[in-house]
């Protein structure tokens, strides 16, 4: 009997092996390919707890099996985080429902895509702000699983900031609730018998020792922005306080299985105005960051001049994507295309945005950073965009133009594995050129840099030709040199798109060997049978990750 039919047993919704279904599951938007047994979509809770206890009870006969349970929302994770060789377990069919929106909180349930949560709360001026480039694609549940954040992170912070409350199917097939504890409430939990109460003794156990609390305290990251590891740092002191769920939040469905979600939500301000700064030269950033953080903005975004070229190449279609006329469009850049004719394309453009109730007011933030800027800084120029919808074509440069450059180069596909690194803003005068030096000794690769310069948080995603047998070699020696340069300025390796299969293996190097040996203890305390998405956050090897990559092989990659 294969897997499927004997899950046809234990759960009531659908299970699914055929090819098509299973060559989906098999893929995500990173550069690896890895076939499932079998795709299960669930109807609720109880489904889903069925299918862990039956998991759980053939794990503990016997362990070797190749048997774990993946859960996967849309499937645009960059990481390789929903794939699997045993069963996804797909949230989007069934666990897909807004469940309540009251005052300023909503449940829900993780396989709801944003974009159709985002219409729900905007009819009540609510929003979560922690949205990613790709809202219109992903679902609730992945921002949970990865931690993500995106351009509005600066003001706003990630989504770890909202969740109130989760419902999760831990290693004991059963439906849980976490939220955060204190003095009371916690003490309580402590003495609780059970599953339950033994996870938040031994995880308590684990904070308060003061020898773990020292490597918790030297090793957590020192930037403000992390997907990486388990947030030990962030959930309290095991004694006053301990919030499991925060634990939960950016674990990538490797601890327990989430199936209600309650996010606390913001009201967005209406009216907006940006200040663009087009740099020159990168040894300014050292004074322009912290200059422009003064002024608080919402935002602090940047491209670079690759992706300036790009959009000034591709006009016609960057029109189209704005849903504009290329006659109006391309009358809005001729300031930028004179700039670039008569002072050379900029190696940097930073947008910062402003936002408030009154369109007055975010106008003049806008303009006294632009004011400022201009007096104190030579070979900078800057605009202002006065309202939303001046700063449009701003937006669709830095959300759109590697779609561009991803559609209109054939034979070349996306390669994201140095996507994600976060360093300190103060540090980019000196890690940029860094980067660049090594991005050049590989000419082969065509890229992009854009960011969150405001928390030093960048995505590089470079293309390359999937038939090129080098480029399985190219990726790991240019992992390991962009990784070493992010750690060496006290970075981390993932902001917002979490490990995965392409970064769980230098998850070690980023912690050091004790904070890492604390997530494996992590891992044995939640999921002491390996059920729940082996192989992401702990676990992993460079030469396993490498072995799963969707391109030819060849044989000088590390071993």
């Amino acid at each position: 009997m294969s897997l499927a039919q004997e899950l046809k047993k234990v759960v009531r919704g659908e299970v699914l092996d055929d090819a098509a279904t299973l060559d989906v599951a098999s893929r995500d938007a990173s550069l690896f390919k890895v076939t499932p047994q079998a795709v299960v979509r669930p109807l609720d809770a109880a489904d889903v707890a069925s299918l862990v206890r039956y998991v759980a009870v053939k794990k503990q006969e016997n362990h070797k099996l190749d048997l774990h349970i993946t859960p996967r929302a849309a499937g645009t994770d960059m990481s390789g985080g929903p794939l699997t060789t045993s069963i996804v377990l797909d949230t989007v069919a069934h666990l897909n429902k807004l469940v309540s929106l009251e005052g300023e909180e909503a449940v829900v349930e993780p396989g709801m895509f944003f974009r159709d949560f985002d219409k729900e709360t905007k009819k009540k001026d609510l929003e979560l702000p922690s949205y990613t480039a790709s809202r219109e694609l992903n679902t609730v549940g992945g921002m949970v699983g990865n931690n993500s954040g995106g351009e509005k992170n600066l003001k706003y912070g990630k989504t770890a900031r909202y969740v109130r409350e989760l419902e999760v199917v831990l290693a004991d097939g059963q439906v849980h609730s976490l939220k955060k504890l204190e003095g009371d409430a916690l003490a309580q939990k402590l003495q609780e018998p059970g599953f339950e109460g033994d996870l938040y003794r031994q995880v308590s156990l684990l904070l308060s020792n003061p020898a773990y609390a020292k490597i918790i305290e030297a090793h957590k990251p020192k930037v403000e922005k992390n997907s990486s590891g388990y947030a030990l740092w962030d959930m309290g002191d095991g004694k006053n306080s301990l919030d499991l769920a925060r634990l939960m939040v950016g674990s990538q469905g490797t601890l327990g299985i989430v199936t209600k979600i309650k996010f606390g939500l913001v009201h967005p301000k209406p009216y907006s105005s940006m200040a663009v700064i087009f740099v020159s030269d990168l040894s300014q950033l050292g004074e322009l960051v912290p200059e422009v953080l003064k002024y608080q903005p919402d935002s602090f975004e940047s491209y670079d001049d690759h992706t300036f070229s790009i959009a000034i190449k591709y006009l016609p279609e960057l029109a189209s994507q704005m849903k504009a006329g290329l006659f109006s469009i391309g009358l809005s850049f001729l300031p930028e295309l004179w700039m670039a004719l008569t002072g050379g394309v900029p190696k940097l453009v930073l947008l910062v945005e402003f936002r408030s109730d009154t369109q007055q007011e975010a106008l003049s933030r806008a303009q006294k950073l632009a004011a400022e800027v201009a007096h104190n800084k030579s070979r900078v120029s800057v605009r202002v965009a006065a309202t939303e919808q001046a700063a449009r074509k701003y937006w669709a440069v830095r959300r759109e133009s590697f779609n561009l450059l991803r559609k209109k180069i054939r034979g070349k596909r996306t390669a994201p594995f140095i996507d994600d690194f976060v360093v300190p803003p103060a540090t980019l005068p000196e890690f940029l050129p860094k980067l660049q030096a090594l991005m050049a000794e590989y000419p082969q690769l065509t890229y992009t840099i854009a960011g969150h310069v405001g928390d030093g948080n960048f995505h590089i995603i470079p293309l390359i030709d999937p038939k090129d047998p080098t480029i399985s070699r190219v990726i790991d020696e240019l992992s390991h040199k962009v990784y070493d340069l992010v750690i060496s300025y006290s970075g981390s390796i993932s902001g917002e798109h979490n490990d995965g299969l392409i970064r769980t293996p230098y998850v070690e190097k980023m912690f050091g060997r004790e904070m890492y040996g604390l997530f494996l203890e992590i891992k044995k305390i939640f999921d002491p049978h390996d059920i729940f998405n082996p192989g992401k956050k702990v676990g992993l090897t460079y030469s396993q990750a490498l072995g799963k990559l969707d391109l030819p092989k060849t044989p000088q990659v590390l071993k």
